[in-house]
């Protein structure tokens, strides 16, 4: 079978498409807190909880993350939500802070 130039471009058009719309399927929110924030380094924010300085932050628990966090916003499954703490911003489920209280 002889492919023409119309399906290879037609072919070419489908696969960036569903490639674009993937990268942006699990692109993060854009207005998510980093970890250079001045509010953030206030009060020890980090994206991933499993690197919290220990030493650092003696009050980190294991097993503390902002998902579970009763300043989270968000649903327990949601990768990133609001909190009280930084307005607009979305921070990382999977995320610490030592601002964490689970009351």
């Amino acid at each position: 079978m002889k492919t023409s130039r119309r399906h290879f471009l037609l072919l070419g058009m489908g696969v960036g498409s569903s490639l674009a719309l993937s990268r942006v399927a699990f692109a993060e929110p854009a207005n998510t807190l980093g970890e250079a924030d001045p509010k953030a380094q206030a009060v020890g924010y980090k994206e991933d909880a499993a690197k919290v300085d220990k030493a650092k932050f003696p009050g980190y628990a294991a097993g503390q993350t902002c998902g579970n966090c009763s300043l989270f916003q968000g649903k327990t499954t949601d990768a990133y939500g609001g909190c009280t703490l930084f307005g607009d911003k979305q921070v990382a489920a999977r995320g610490w802070c030592n601002s964490y209280s689970n009351m």
